[in-house]
């Protein structure tokens, strides 16, 4: 056994053992580690956000360069800051109004691309596929799961004989979609235990290398 005598990495260590603490119900020590979580990531955010966004992009332009367009973003932000006077709070809308419309018009397209055209593209037969087998019948397998899933989620008439059951197997592979993102997400979070633990016993308590 080989303990860390780094002050940081107790310091880290103790955090870990916080947040464990949890698993034998609500604690002081998780609530002080959660608290101390809490604090440093807001004030890391204000941190990030002021010397990568406001200080370039807001504070240099507006009163170095002398660019006033720069004072509609500002006074935009500034009304976020209305929510907490009552008779002003109704004037969050505009800037939130703001950054749903500019959000929605550059995320609808990039979403439109990823996760439509891709998905579309990626489930035709191309000449590349033919050439082959594996990916030839993967592909099949995948179009004819997308065809079942479309059939089971088209109710403007009553499903019998031959789409009933493509719509049943529409089921399937929905299902088998839903397993293997949940199965992803339980081993992701896995992973990050897997590292909080690689660090207790390796780098505080030196007991694996």
């Amino acid at each position: 056994m080989n303990i860390s005598l780094d002050i940081w990495t107790w310091i880290s260590a103790l955090l870990t053992l916080f947040i464990f603490s949890f698993l034998y119900g609500d604690n002081p020590f998780y609530k002080f580690a959660e608290h101390i979580f809490v604090g440093v990531s807001v004030g890391y955010t204000i941190a990030i956000t002021w010397h990568n966004f406001l200080y370039p992009d807001l504070i240099i332009p507006l009163f170095k360069q002398g660019n006033l367009i720069n004072l509609i973003p500002a006074f935009l932000g500034i009304l976020y800051f209305s929510v907490f006077f009552k008779n002003l709070s109704w004037m969050i809308r505009i800037p939130i109004g703001f950054v749903l419309g500019y959000g929605s018009g550059v995320a609808i397209p990039a979403i439109f691309q990823a996760n439509i055209i891709r998905q579309i593209q990626g489930s035709l037969l191309t000449p590349k596929l033919l050439e082959r087998t594996d990916l030839l019948i993967a592909s099949i397998i995948s179009l004819f799961g997308i065809v079942c899933t479309i059939i089971y989620f088209f109710f403007s008439r009553e499903q019998k004989g031959v789409s009933k059951i493509m719509a049943k197997c529409g089921i399937i592979f929905l299902m088998i979609g839903f397993g293997a993102s949940f199965g992803f997400t339980v081993m992701a979070r896995v992973s990050l235990l897997l590292g909080r633990l690689q660090f207790l016993l390796r780098d505080w308590l030196g007991l694996i290398r």
